[in-house]
């Protein structure tokens, strides 16, 4: 029992031992490095035990409240994908392949509105009562850049989206320039207000004069859900814009791939109407607000100009050379 006591004692020493060496050290940490710079730390942490031990990293991530970038990450593979679903289309449509009934030789899609500058399809979700939808359009009378911009302001999308009840900016990677937002919308009566976390990630491809942007929906531990709104865990959104001519002139077409899951009870056919009678008018609104921005009414931020270029590889440096630079810009 002596023996007993003893070792007791001497485990007990060595624990307090090693918990206060952790507190100074949380405090030696926490007066040099900011708050981000501090959840950075933590990260990369989860990230080493998650490489070795997956799944009780996972486990601890979720416990700790960090979010693990490079699981929801969206990849380099995903954005160029959205640029030859454009590019499929336009090869498509230059065949004279009839759009009414084929996406990029995909016959699963069927038209559900079409109008002078914007057609919409839709198809089944393999699995599921919902559809996917596609929207492919043009305008004239603004530019690329000024239709991109507007897209990613959240600060100017507060002004001109009336729907709009909380659009916020809750993380960002600093590597990949991919942000995490929490939106908060109105729905139609009498359906109660629905809110998105969501991913976002742009790239600019300037080689082939594109613009690409993909959100789609995810887990953070900052925006827990709550009784005020309905969480919305299915979304996805990619869009892809193709200049007529360049970036600072007027003409573009773009596509846009959209689904979600509202989580309501109304049937099939009626979120179906919502959805492909509601997608053509928020498009519009966008286009007027771009419109305003080039009137110079509001300011925008230009999300294409703080852009660094990624690093170009070797097989890449002969081409810039013949070019003057590196041509991919990815945020």
């Amino acid at each position: 029992l002596l023996l007993l006591s003893i070792f007791a004692n001497h485990c007990s020493f060595v624990t307090g031992q090693r918990l206060r060496r952790a507190l100074q050290i949380g405090e030696l940490y926490s007066n040099l490095y900011s708050e981000r710079s501090r959840w950075t730390l933590v990260g990369n942490i989860w990230r080493r035990l998650q490489s070795k031990h997956a799944h009780t990293g996972k486990l601890l991530a979720a416990l700790a409240g960090v979010f693990m970038w490079e699981d929801e990450k969206i990849g380099d593979d995903e954005l160029r994908r959205c640029a030859w679903e454009l590019q499929a289309l336009e090869s498509v449509r230059s065949q004279n392949v009839n759009p009414k009934t084929a996406v990029h030789g995909d016959p699963g899609w069927e038209v559900v509105v079409e109008k002078k500058n914007v057609r919409v399809w839709r198809r089944p979700i393999q699995g599921s009562h919902l559809f996917e939808y596609r929207v492919f359009g043009s305008y004239t009378d603004v530019t690329p850049r000024q239709f991109f911009n507007v897209q990613l302001d959240t600060e100017y999308r507060k002004k001109w989206d009336a729907l709009v009840i909380k659009l916020d900016m809750v993380d960002r990677d600093v590597n990949t320039g991919t942000e995490v937002i929490h939106w908060a919308t109105h729905f139609p009566y009498p359906m109660y207000s629905r809110d998105y976390v969501y991913m976002r990630r742009y790239h600019v491809d300037m080689e082939n004069n594109l613009m690409t942007l993909v959100s789609r929906a995810v887990r953070h531990p900052s925006v827990p859900e709550t009784q005020e709104f309905v969480r919305v865990h299915s979304y996805q959104s990619k869009m892809v814009i193709r200049p007529h001519r360049s970036f600072d002139e007027n003409g573009f077409d773009y596509l846009l791939t959209y689904s979600d899951d509202p989580q309501t009870v109304f049937p099939r056919y009626c979120v179906s109407w919502m959805v492909s009678s509601g997608m053509p008018d928020f498009l519009e609104k966008l286009h007027t607000a771009a419109l305003r921005a080039k009137n110079m009414d509001v300011s925008v931020h230009d999300y294409v100009s703080i852009v660094k270029p990624t690093q170009p590889t070797q097989e890449r440096l002969a081409d810039n050379a013949h070019t003057g630079g590196p041509s991919q810009i990815y945020a």
